[in-house]
């Protein structure tokens, strides 16, 4: 395993000096220094929703799992079933602890036949290697695990108009590509690994690059879309673009104190396939049903809903807000929280504490926008 020496220091990612060439408000995130904004929030969230925005995400983890019994190891660290995938193919998935606690969600890749990708936050990078290496050393499976986040740069062009722009740089068949699928090819005389598993609830695509060649690569991507009024976008238009998706953040809706039933997401568990880390106790919330449930909100008062924020039933304390925001899209302050699933419905009405008001919000059918199909 290389490159996964922990630092307290802020890291940068390849294009660190071209964001602050760009204007980029710079804050701290997930270890890393990463645009917020360059110009407006609104803006470059709209600029998705409508056109193209290109993101930096070259902060997130990738890690390479391989060897003779690959899958079979995979298999046993997540709880969904790697060994369903053929080469070319994604699948979203989760690494959990033996309580059934989320370490974190995770994009798994097949590469080759016994060998996959494997993108983490970056937040939780060494945490996941902790969890990997430590299965490998406990178990007897005949696989690796190799760190390549610091020698992997990830451009993702996102919006409608991605695959026109990105089709300008290359001769890959993009409508070949299909959603949680990848093609390896050149864009711009760069060899990549173009994926379709996009986190901002519109069309778009992922360029994982050797990191020496990322500036090259989002230039050439940034003018092959500047006549389609391509903008460079920060965090906080990804968090409102996820958000309006209803796609959960580790941090925010997903933590070691959730589990996937509690947030949706109990799809990606496949108990079915035999054992694996956390099975005993992800079988049991299958069988009892969790206690939580993750709903979405879209207020009644006038108030904007955040993080933190509690959230009442009948003048009751039930549950907590995870991520909260104005919709650029919708023009509603619209939220995801936690509630006892027994207090669950769509059109039950909550109360949301703002400013130490009680603020009435309605509960609604996630996801708060879905992106027009042709």
């Amino acid at each position: 395993m290389t490159g996964s020496t922990a630092t307290d220091e802020l890291r940068h990612t390849p294009l660190h000096d071209l964001h602050l060439e760009l204007g980029a408000r710079m804050v701290p995130f997930a270890g890393y220094e990463m645009p917020v904004q360059y110009e407006s929030i609104m803006e470059e969230h709209r600029t998705v929703r409508g056109a193209v925005g290109l993101f930096d995400l070259s902060h997130m983890g990738e890690l390479e799992v391989r060897g003779a019994e690959a899958v079979a190891f995979l298999r046993y660290a997540v709880v969904s079933d790697p060994g369903t995938i053929e080469i070319g193919q994604a699948q979203y998935s989760m690494l959990c602890d033996d309580d059934g606690g989320i370490i974190d969600d995770l994009i798994v890749y097949r590469l080759a036949e016994q060998r996959f990708m494997v993108v983490c936050n970056a937040s939780n990078r060494f945490a996941v290697i902790e969890q990997l290496m430590t299965l490998l050393e406990d178990g007897d499976l005949a696989a690796e695990v190799e760190d390549r986040s610091d020698a992997t740069g990830l451009v993702a062009p996102q919006g409608p108009l991605a695959a026109t722009v990105l089709a300008r740089l290359t001769d890959l068949e993009l409508d070949q590509v299909a959603n949680y699928h990848f093609a390896r090819g050149e864009v711009a005389g760069i060899e990549c690994i173009v994926a379709r598993t996009g986190y901002t609830g519109e069309d778009g695509f992922e360029l994982f690059c050797d990191a020496s060649r990322t500036r090259e690569l989002w230039k050439a991507v940034a003018t092959a879309g500047a006549g389609d009024g391509i903008r460079p976008c920060g965090l906080g238009a990804r968090d409102t673009l996820r958000l309006e998706a209803g796609m959960p953040l580790y941090g925010n809706e997903l933590g070691r104190d959730t589990n996937p039933f509690e947030v949706n997401l109990g799809r990606v568990v496949k108990l079915e396939k035999g054992e694996f880390v956390g099975r005993p106790a992800l079988q049991a919330v299958a069988d009892a049903g969790p206690r939580r449930k993750l709903i979405g909100l879209q207020m009644v008062d006038n108030a904007i809903p955040r993080a933190g924020y509690e959230v009442r039933a009948g003048g009751d304390a039930v549950g907590t807000v995870t991520s909260g925001t104005l919709s650029p899209t919708l023009g509603t302050k619209i939220a995801m929280a936690l509630v006892p699933a027994p207090l669950a419905g769509i059109g039950n009405e909550f109360e949301v504490m703002v400013r130490e008001r009680p603020q009435r919000a309605e509960q609604v059918k996630l996801p708060f926008y879905r992106r027009p199909r042709d």
